[in-house]
């Protein structure tokens, strides 16, 4: 990445990311030693942080595992991995109880029972939560207390992965520069005996997210420029109730409050979701999604009315809805809130097997970078937490199994001036073109433009490792999209509105081969 390379070496394992994936894949990596590389101060900047539903577990009769696993592959439309998902779901209640002894202090009865609630798609109330739409924050606060006392792991706060070091199918080390785009510096790589990505999804690659701003596909992206295979690239989910108010990133309102009852209605007061599923309300996030997009692109303002369900409780049950519902002037017990369909999660990722490893050797990744085949093509509500808190374990025992915990000393990074920063201009183009070509709908017609597009503003960038890797993880999105031609989950092309069949196949692409149809996409006449 440099002439004049930089390179750093440490016994410690590296893991690229700080939110609940990283965290508690640090504490159950101890006593081997680990350096977590942390672009923000630590419970800042993560997606885990602005969770607000919780974590999906059967916590007890008349659920269970089964019917957790049941409802997670129907959710998934075909395509989720059956014996991901009965794993997961079988280790879901271990790591909530794991999570309590930890500190994570989850909703409780006057009995000492977990406050469970029901989301869509599930067909029993186990979303264990905190403080109503608390649980990723407070999950998350528990978790750094731990990790700040735990003296095997190093904390780089400040500091951002920019690529991975390989020499031929084996990562070496992690190429990082510092998070704050005005501090210039040369790209130094980090030589390490393991490396775990665990550093978010793709969210914000789109103009119109949830997602916390730096997460922009960067860590997937790097792992398709090293080489790695890439699956279920085109499954972009996108919550359908982000409280419509102008902010970026959008603040979101909870599934949880169509749980306790909210409905979604329009400008004239029409309860439309009952025209369009069974369930209402509560139909799987692709199926809302749509008939909300459908909603505002009809001039319908959808909102999500809370008055009849809640009444002035929900301000007390859902402290991060009101607080963003008063920054934008709205009162959800008087009124209703306006909502829109953003971009929330990225069911695909870094494909990974059963022990989390990728297909380079040395390389694990857990958390939503990851495609481990729980979620298919429509991610279950709460089951985002659960997929990480699970791989996080599984991966922290399989590296462990695999390196020695030798000592290893603090390291400290020292920068050269140098390095190119991402155009602030040409990173908002490309959410745009995201939201534009890639979005809820799709088409062949946009999907080939938003190529065209990409392709443009990667040229026009070339020596930017940063937008290199946001440009990757958008290149190979939107190529997956192109060539999967049906509609399946949150994938919906209006040109293939059926779907191919029940059982679905999952989607697996490197780089290469996303840069090759682009190419051919690029050389085509217009």
């Amino acid at each position: 990445m440099t002439e004049d390379v930089q390179e750093v070496e440490t016994n410690r394992i590296v893991i690229v990311g700080a939110g609940l994936a990283a965290l508690y894949a640090a504490l159950n990596l101890a006593p081997h030693p680990v350096l977590m590389i942390s672009p923000d101060p630590l419970g800042e900047g993560a997606s885990s942080a602005w969770a607000q539903g919780g974590v999906a577990a059967a916590m007890g009769d008349p659920d269970s595992p089964d019917s957790h696993s049941k409802d997670t592959l129907a959710a998934g439309a075909g395509t989720v991995d059956p014996a991901v998902a009965q794993r997961v779901t079988q280790e879901a209640r271990d790591h909530i109880l794991d999570l309590t002894r930890r500190g994570a202090p989850f909703d409780r009865d006057s009995e000492g029972g977990y406050v469970l609630s029901r989301e869509a798609a599930h067909s029993y109330a186990r979303v264990v939560r905190v403080k109503g739409d608390q649980a990723g924050a407070e999950i998350m606060r528990a978790l750094i207390a731990e990790v700040m006392a735990t003296p095997s792991i190093q904390v780089l706060e400040g500091v951002m992965a920019a690529g991975l070091g390989t020499e031929g199918e084996t990562v070496q080390g992690v190429w990082v520069e510092p998070s704050d785009m005005d501090r210039r510096a040369a790209p130094l790589l980090i030589k390490t005996p393991a490396v775990l990505l665990a550093g978010g999804g793709s969210g914000g690659l789109y103009k119109l997210t949830t997602n916390p701003p730096r997460i922009r596909g960067q860590v997937i992206g790097m792992a398709a420029r090293a080489g790695a295979q890439i699956a279920d690239a085109e499954f972009v989910q996108f919550h359908p109730t982000a409280i419509d108010m102008g902010e970026d990133p959008a603040p979101l309102a909870t599934e949880a409050l169509r749980g306790e009852g909210a409905i979604l209605v329009n400008k004239d007061g029409e309860r439309f979701m009952q025209a369009v599923h069974p369930d209402g309300e509560l139909a799987p996030r692709d199926v809302v999604a749509r008939a909300i997009y459908a909603q505002t692109q009809a001039g319908k303002r959808p909102a999500l009315d809370t008055r009849a369900a809640l009444g002035d409780a929900v301000t007390r049950q859902f402290p991060a809805v009101a607080a963003a519902c008063a920054r934008g002037g709205i009162d959800p017990v008087k009124g209703t809130i306006p909502v829109a369909a953003a971009a929330h999660y990225h069911m695909g990722g870094i494909a990974t097997d059963l022990q989390g490893r990728a297909t380079l050797d040395q390389l694990w990744a857990c958390g939503e970078a990851s495609s481990t085949g729980l979620h298919g093509a429509n991610r279950l509500a709460s089951n985002g937490l659960l997929e990480a808190l699970v791989f996080a374990r599984i991966c922290a025992r399989d590296i462990a199994a695999t390196t020695a915990p030798e000592a290893a000393e603090e390291i400290t990074l020292t920068f050269r001036p140098g390095g190119h920063a991402p155009d602030p201009q040409a990173v908002e183009q490309l959410r745009q073109i995201m939201t534009d070509h890639v979005g809820v709908l799709r088409d062949a017609t946009g999907l080939q433009t938003a190529l065209r597009q990409i392709a443009l503003l990667e040229g026009a960038q070339p020596d930017c490792p940063a937008f290199r890797n946001m440009t990757a993880t958008a290149t190979l999105i939107t190529a997956a999209a192109l060539l999967r031609e049906e509609s399946r989950g949150a994938h919906c092309r209006l040109d293939f509105p059926e779907t191919n069949g029940k059982v679905g196949t999952r989607s697996q692409m490197n780089l290469d081969a996303a840069l090759r149809l682009r190419a051919e996409i690029v050389s085509e006449p217009t």
